[in-house]
């Protein structure tokens, strides 16, 4: 039997096993998923998690079950490339013909001294449950700070202040204006949403430091209760700790079929990989559809597509709490209740067909 090894049951990782089960899987080939969690997590909803807007139970969905799928617990230490070996937490270590990586990403500290130590994260679900605790623990009038305000920021924010009116929020934005990469309408709504709703927004930030309760902006105290790092990515440690070529944020550089450059047998997936689009759960998918492709046909000894199309992104859709959202669709920019409808039916539909 042949080996295929997914490394981290997320995105791209659930859209691999979808395409591949039940029809397309060969009779000799079975696959091998390494996952630290019994489920694979919704990782785009982690802030409504941390604000306490939702239960814990929202943000799973099962893994597919067929004969040729075996489900393995574990956390993956290191990837032996050469020898085709991957090296897992306390357990035996597990060997593979392809391998595809999608572990997944990290907060980016910048070197920002004391944000590893004393700040509060949203990147995994573990992370996302100790967040809720110490948030929800906080006493009526307490002040949160919020360091980044890109999409998880903003969503973080905002569905903070509608499940803990009682707070104090600021949130922290390195540009002019929040979300200065969007259309200037757009990027207003928002700002002006968290001024009306009370949300502090401090643009033009630097965070130099970070100690217990305090956060250092331009060199200025701050006083807070909780900090929460939403202020950049990176790849996951094993992946930055690869022996392979990557591109200036840390992701791995890969051919246009995915693969490493010198080894046909190692696929990269999702935020790890050096792609033409920022990271999100939509080119993951996108991304795994076209590993699918080279997959099967590699097992059929059938000739790999020359060229793929350009990825096909649909757009970008943000929360402003339950009820107000924005977002980009087709370079159209959208505000108020139809983006946040619309996010609630792509959220429905995605828990339907993958539940």
């Amino acid at each position: 039997m042949k080996k295929l090894v997914l490394l981290g049951g997320g995105y791209g990782g659930m859209r691999i096993l979808h395409r591949l089960l039940p029809n397309q899987l060969p009779n000799d080939v079975e696959i091998t998923l390494i996952d630290k969690n019994p489920y694979h997590c919704l990782k785009t909803e982690y802030y409504a998690l941390a604000a306490g807007t939702i239960s814990d139970q929202h943000v799973r969905v099962s893994f597919p079950e067929h004969p040729q799928l075996h489900v393995h617990y574990g956390e993956v230490t290191e990837i032996d490339i050469n020898n085709k070996i991957v090296h897992l937490k306390d357990q035996e270590p597990i060997s593979y013909d392809d391998l595809v990586i999608g572990l997944g990403c990290e907060d980016k500290y910048h070197n920002v001294p004391g944000a590893e130590e004393y700040t509060c994260s949203i990147q995994t679900i573990d992370n996302s449950r100790e967040t809720y605790r110490k948030l929800n623990n906080l006493g009526a009038g307490a002040t949160v700070c919020i360091v980044g305000a890109g999409l998880s920021g903003v969503e973080l924010a905002s569905e903070l202040r509608e499940s803990r009116p009682d707070l104090k929020i600021k949130l922290f934005d390195r540009g002019k204006i929040i979300l200065s990469s969007f259309p200037e309408r757009l990027s207003n709504y928002v700002q002006s949403w968290f001024e009306e709703h009370g949300v502090e927004v401090i643009n033009g930030a630097n965070i130099t430091k970070v100690e217990p309760n305090v956060v250092y902006n331009h060199d200025e105290p701050v006083e807070c209760d909780v900090v929460v790092w939403t202020a950049g990515i990176q790849p996951n440690r094993v992946v930055r700790e690869l022996p392979v070529e990557k591109d200036a944020q840390g992701r791995v550089v890969l051919t246009k079929h995915h693969h490493l450059p010198n080894d046909e047998h190692v696929f990269v997936v999702g935020d790890c990989a050096s792609l033409p689009h920022a990271p999100s759960a939509q080119l993951a998918e996108a991304q795994a559809e076209q590993i699918v492709q080279v997959l099967v046909k590699r097992w059929n000894n059938e000739p790999l597509p020359e060229e793929f199309p350009p990825f096909k992104l649909k757009g970008v859709l943000g929360s402003l709490g339950k009820k107000s959202g924005f977002g980009v669709v087709g370079d159209r920019p959208l505000i108020g209740r139809v983006p946040r409808l619309l996010k609630s039916g792509v959220l429905w539909m995605y828990k339907y067909h993958n539940g």
